[in-house]
């Protein structure tokens, strides 16, 4: 491996990838690094069903996969979480790959999907959290103090009309600064995996592939992980990890479901996770538009990828 650009810093009043900086890996650690909506909690699960080998999880997931760079938690929590853990470590974050300190002895995964979709679930997800619990937690944590700093322009003012608020995540400027929502912040995301996708210790699965084979996708992922699982136990662990199944357990799958009122319904963050919703958001003469502002932020490739996962990859 050549060498490495400098570890790039992430910020905004979400998140903090310098809460990586000191992080003392594990030889067998996974990290999950995905843009938001793009099915970082299905994947999760996946590994939680796959390193428990049990539908019947040991607590809360984002209690045992803990979302290290999150700023609604103090981080020596977090940490102390982590060094505690005797199973095998799976981390979240929503730091690309380039703001995460690379160790060749970590899995780095990441979940592609449909940008229009995630601009879809992206809006519900918006519209479901409570922001003054969010707030109230932020400060309780880390404070307050920096909000002029990573929030120079105020607080973003969404549209009243959803058509509008998915274009404004499509057109949205400012959200890459920070490396989280926008279609500018996602396809970033995804670019720094997608550079380092022939590293042997970085994979990358898409939610397309997810939906359309998830047995296939989950011995997929296993391979990936070096874990073998009994055949006799397969079934059942593929059917936990699907939608309904997961949404059932919303309580205990959805992310921050620590923090009580994070979510106005903790059912509705599995909102519906289906493919093709933006459809009505985008009519023929918004096509060129959409496609326009995505050569604007990725290449080709990636843009094939990024809209149909492994159909991008394999020849008609």
């Amino acid at each position: 491996m050549g060498m490495r650009p400098a570890q790039r810093r992430y910020r905004s009043i979400v998140i903090d990838s310098q809460r990586w900086d000191g992080f003392e890996f594990r030889d067998d650690d996974i990290v999950i690094s995905t843009p938001p909506k793009c099915g970082t909690t299905w994947m999760q699960m996946l590994c939680a069903l796959l390193i428990f080998q049990t539908p019947d999880l040991p607590g809360r997931l984002t209690e045992f996969s803990p979302w290290l760079d999150i700023q609604t938690e103090v981080r020596d929590d977090v940490l102390a979480t982590l060094e505690a853990q005797q199973h095998r470590r799976f981390i979240k974050t929503h730091t690309p790959l380039d703001g995460i300190p690379f160790d060749e002895r970590v899995t780095y995964i990441s979940v592609g999907r449909d940008p229009r979709d995630v601009a879809v679930s992206w809006d519900n997800h918006f519209q479901n959290m409570n922001l003054s619990v969010f707030l109230q937690a932020r400060a309780a944590a880390v404070g307050i103090d920096d909000i002029e700093e990573v929030m120079p322009d105020g607080p973003p003012i969404p549209a009243a009309d959803p058509r509008d608020r998915f274009w404004q995540w499509i057109d949205d400027e400012a959200a890459s600064v920070g490396g989280l929502t926008g279609l500018a912040g996602t396809l970033q995301h995804l670019s720094t995996f997608w550079a380092a996708r022939r590293e042997p210790n970085v994979a990358l699965f898409h939610y397309a592939d997810l939906q359309a084979d998830l047995e296939g996708e989950f011995r997929a992922l296993a391979a990936v992980l070096g874990i073998e699982v009994p055949e006799d136990k397969v079934p059942a662990l593929v059917a936990a990890a699907r939608f309904d199944s997961m949404r059932s357990r919303a309580s205990e799958l959805a992310p921050q479901v620590k923090v009580e009122g994070f979510w106005n319904d903790d059912n509705r963050f599995f909102h519906v996770g289906e493919s093709g919703q933006w459809q009505q958001f985008m009519g023929p003469e918004d096509t060129e538009r959409y496609e326009k502002r995505l050569r604007q932020l990725a290449s080709p490739d990636l843009i094939a990828w990024v809209h149909a996962g492994k159909k991008a990859l394999t020849p008609a």
